[in-house]
Formats: structure tokens, sequence, C-alpha cells
């Protein structure tokens, strides 16, 4: 397959690293690439802040921001902030994450869709009070919530979604979003380039096996046709054999909702995401052989 385009790169803000993953991010920037979307962990929305005043031109985001860790307002004024220091680059990604960082979190939930609502009906409340806010991303796995997705923001994007199965998920959303220009579609995908294929497989499902373990995404692979994976994990979670779950993580499945292998089968997988629908591929690159910065500079010598 032909590369038509770099793709989009997530950074998170590692503790004791964060000024070298700012340094990253200009580099990022240098090399090409679409874009960059921070996820919760060490502050994304903070690191966002910094990446506006070192960065000029690459979009940027947060992908994403939990609902429930701050109130609406205080939300809304960070993420205005960042909209006009960035001169209009910055995407404000919001979900309502997942029951382990509830607990973690004290945090009590609603509904899904009713608390996802209320909030972006909060924040666009206080628009005049905190100067214009950035377009919104909803965090979706199902068709529901990117069917909200449409009528209250400005873009969706999944975490770990099946590659098969995005385009009937796509079907959510109305032809003007799913086609148009300024409607945001995107997926982050955990990444590992790596000639030896067994090696790059194992890091990905280490990166995925507490994913696996979430009843959200367990139904949504099970309506992705993974079914048999899914309950077989289901098993070894009641039985308390933990151990077993990469075991039970079929390489059908790892092919479909993550990238892996040598770079040529990496590149292919970039393009064989964009031809499933989605705009803004997010690669989330891991490495067998070091850290996030060494999966970094994999991902920039993969288009060299």
């Amino acid at each position: 397959m032909a590369v038509t385009r770099k793709p989009a790169v997530s950074l998170a803000a590692v503790p004791g690293r964060r000024k070298a993953t700012v340094e990253m991010a200009k580099r990022l920037e240098e090399e090409g690439f679409s874009g960059l979307y921070c996820p919760s962990l060490g502050d994304g929305l903070g690191l966002c802040e910094a990446i506006a005043l070192a960065t000029r031109t690459i979009p940027f985001g947060t992908s994403i921001s939990n609902i429930y860790t701050r109130h609406a307002y205080d939300f809304a004024a960070t993420a205005a902030l960042v909209h006009e220091l960035s001169g209009g680059r910055f995407r404000f990604g919001v979900g309502i994450s997942h029951g382990p960082a509830h607990e973690r979190l004290g945090v009590k939930p609603g509904k899904p869709l009713e608390d996802m609502r209320r909030f972006v009906q909060d924040l666009k409340a206080v628009a005049k009070q905190v100067g214009e806010l950035p377009p919104i991303t909803l965090a979706t796995l199902r068709k529901k919530m990117t069917a909200l997705s449409a009528e209250i923001a400005q873009g969706a994007v999944w975490a770990n979604a099946a590659r098969s199965h995005m385009p009937e998920s796509l079907k959510a959303l109305p032809d003007a979003a799913r086609f148009g220009p300024d409607f945001f579609i995107g997926n982050m995908v955990p990444t590992c380039i790596d000639t030896d294929r067994a090696a790059a497989a194992a890091v990905n499902r280490r990166t995925l096996v507490g994913y696996v373990k979430l009843p959200n995404y367990q139904n949504y692979w099970i309506e992705a046709g993974f079914e048999e994976e899914m309950q077989a994990i289901r098993e070894a979670i009641a039985a308390g054999q933990d151990d077993k779950i990469p075991s039970l993580m079929s390489d059908r499945w790892l092919s479909q909702v993550t990238l892996y292998g040598s770079p040529s089968e990496v590149r292919d997988g970039v393009e064989a995401w964009y031809a499933a629908g989605v705009k803004t591929l997010i690669v989330v690159p891991s490495s067998a052989k070091g850290n996030q910065m060494v999966a970094l500079q994999e991902l920039i010598d993969l288009y060299r």
C-alpha cells in the first residue's frame, strides 16, 4: 500500500519525562506527523497547555480527559485557555473513563449518555465567561455514544477499536459527520514496531490485558465479532486465572485491535485504518526494546 500521510501520535505526560515529552512534541511536529493526542495519564490537559506554547502548526488535543475529575467550569476555563494559546489547534476530547478509574477516584457515575450530555451542556453554558471553547470530541465505543457525538460535539474518538468493525460503528454517524471535513473521527491503536512479530504481539497483549478485563470493552468486542475470546476471558477471570488472559487474546483479535510487526506491516496497517473510515489514526507506541521514548524514535524511523 502507498503511504498517504503520517498518523497522529499519543503522548503521555509520564512523571520524570515531561520536559522530554514536550521536546518530543516539537520533534514530531518537525517530522510531519498529523497530530498529538494526550491521554489522562500524568495530566494530559496540562501537557496540552505546554504543547500549545512549544509548537506552532500541529493539531493536538486530549484523548481523553475524564469528565468526573474536575468541575465543568474548571475544565472549560482551561480548555478555552489552551484553545486561545494554540491559535485554534486544540481539540478537547472528553470521556466517562471506566469502572476501575471511578473506584480509584471515589466517583459514582450516573448513566453515561446522560452524564456526558449534561457535562457538555455545562461546558457550553460558561463559554461567555471563559472564552471561546475548542471543538469537543467524545470518547466512544458503541453506537449510542457515537450518535451523541454528532449531536452535541464535533468529533468521536475510539480507543482500541476493532478495525473490522469500524465501518459498522461509523453507521451511527450522519453522512455530514462521517464524510465531512470538520468532524473528527479518531482511534487510538496500540502499536509496536519490531521485526520479531511475536515479541511485538506480546508487548501489545501486555498493553491491553487490563482493557480485556473491563465489561464495557468486553461487550464492545463481542459486538465486533470476538465473542469466543471475550467469553473465554470472562471464564478465566471468574476462575481467578488472570495469568491465562494473554493466551486467550487471539492473533485474530490482536491483528484487528492493534498494529505490530515489521515496519512495512505497521505502515500497511495504518493505511488499512484510514481505509476503514478513521480520519485521524492515533498510534500509541510501545517498544519491545525500551520505554516510551524508544518507541517514539522507532515510530519516527518508520517513516524515514
